[in-house]
């Protein structure tokens, strides 16, 4: 770790070496960018000497009964992952963090998760990579599920090390890294909102998609909806960056305020549709990042009652621009969140996937700056050659025929757009979604983009 690197965790101009049980623990938060609750955290090591490698982090499933296949499912991705980018993991470290349940005790909450850090053992050797060490850490406290000796691990644990007391604390301040809280602190202000104002929001959908609805369905409706979708978010950026600079208690609600529930509902809606949400994605770089991504941020927050699957646009956005400002942490918990609002939401699975493995974003930034440079060109006549390898110049013209059959074959059904589900209300979204199913077995029935 050196002073000009940005990601977490030691790299290759600074080494740190960890020893033991406690060390690992209090490691944990500068590895990740802040503290996990309620998570399943591996790492893997590489080399004779454990170097930290590709890490993954998902919510403990809260049935017992799942436990089993997500044990399969994690180590299987972590090792393969690991594979792709880097090489095989020599070895994993398991993390489970989680606060005792209402009259549970911490020792009780270690002993309850047993089960699962042995599956999570039993899954990576399975696939001939061992677990070298497998912590729990709740309350304050940590524990080892491998080292059987209570003289060093007691049965009441032992408690974690005092905040910026650590090697680990000493060399992130020393590289700049901070721990920005704890995972829920981040999630909340990503999640809906649960106040009085959820219901004016919920209404302003209601009445955003009975008048959008039937023109994103229609095919010249969707293309006025999304200029109007995008003039009204470069509206709400400008506002949002005009605006006096808060602190960072105060700033989630400061731009909350600057934003009316209709206008939160008309974009929300209108990035449904998978082009209108792509041209969106453009706004990723120098000072339209920063006030994009509080605009989507502020969007997940509106995605109220039965909309809650509609913030899986906005959150995956967040993720993309928290991902291409170099800020992997919040990226990934953005990405997160969008595949529990809809976990078939493709583009939120491709960024979650490539972000995990560490793939440097610039490929997809350089395509999305090809696709403005080859809509310029369009607009202006001009044929030119965009990143991605595309032509670009004036689009052929098609008759009505063309159209449809363009329809069918490059983008998806009418109703289909990136799986708008515009919900007025609960019976007309079963409506809308008889007009946005495809073939029965396709694959497309079952995937979103």
């Amino acid at each position: 770790m050196n002073k000009h690197d940005e990601n977490t965790g030691p790299s290759e101009a600074q080494q740190i070496t960890l020893r033991g049980p406690a060390e690992l623990a209090d490691a944990l938060p500068y590895l990740l960018g802040f503290h996990p609750n309620d998570s399943v955290v591996m790492v893997a090591l590489h080399g004779g000497r454990g170097r930290f490698g590709g890490r993954l982090r998902l919510g403990i499933p809260r049935e017992p009964e799942e436990w089993a296949p997500v044990a399969d499912q994690l180590a299987q991705c972590l090792v393969e992952g690991s594979e792709r980018h880097e090489s095989r993991p020599d070895a994993i470290v398991v993390f489970l963090c989680q606060d005792p349940a209402e009259g549970e005790s911490a020792p009780q909450t270690m002993e309850r998760l047993r089960p699962l850090a042995q599956r999570l053992r039993t899954a990576c050797g399975a696939l001939d990579v061992p677990v070298l060490e497998a912590l729990c850490i709740s309350d304050g406290r940590y524990w080892s599920y491998c080292c059987p000796d209570d003289r060093c691990c007691p049965p009441e644990g032992n408690p974690l090390a005092l905040p910026g007391t650590t090697v680990m604390a000493a060399a992130a301040a020393y590289a700049g890294v901070q721990v920005r809280g704890s995972l829920r602190d981040m999630e909340a202000r990503l999640k809906p909102w649960v106040s009085a104002g959820a219901q004016e929001q919920e209404r302003a959908l209601d009445s955003a998609g009975a008048v959008l609805v039937s023109r994103i369905l229609d095919v010249d409706g969707r293309g006025e909806v999304a200029r109007e979708t995008l003039a009204l978010a470069r509206d709400l950026m400008e506002r949002l960056g005009s605006a006096p600079v808060a602190g960072p208690a105060g700033a989630d609600g400061d731009d909350d305020g600057l934003i009316t529930s209709g206008e939160a509902a008309a974009v929300i809606l209108g990035l449904q549709d998978r082009e209108t949400r792509d041209r969106a994605a453009e706004w990723m770089e120098g000072r339209e990042a920063g006030t994009a991504l509080r605009l989507w941020r502020a969007l997940a927050r509106r995605c109220v009652g039965p909309y809650v699957e509609h913030a899986a646009a906005p959150l995956a956005l967040a993720g993309w621009v928290s991902w291409s400002m170099g800020d992997e942490a919040a990226a990934r918990v953005a990405l997160g969140l969008a595949l529990s609002a809809d976990p078939h939401y493709t583009f939120a699975q491709l960024l979650h996937q490539a972000c995990n493995q560490g793939l440097d974003p610039e490929t997809l930034r350089r395509c999305l700056r090809g696709e403005r440079i080859l809509r310029d060109g369009h607009e202006g006549g001009v044929a030119s050659q965009d990143p991605c390898g595309r032509r670009a110049g004036p689009p052929p013209a098609r008759t009505p025929a063309g159209r449809r059959k363009r329809r069918a074959a490059d983008r998806p059904a009418p109703g289909a757009v990136s799986r708008p589900r515009p919900a007025v209300s609960r019976s007309r979204a079963r409506d809308i979604r008889r007009l946005d199913t495809r073939r029965p077995g396709s694959r497309d029935a079952r995937s979103r983009d």
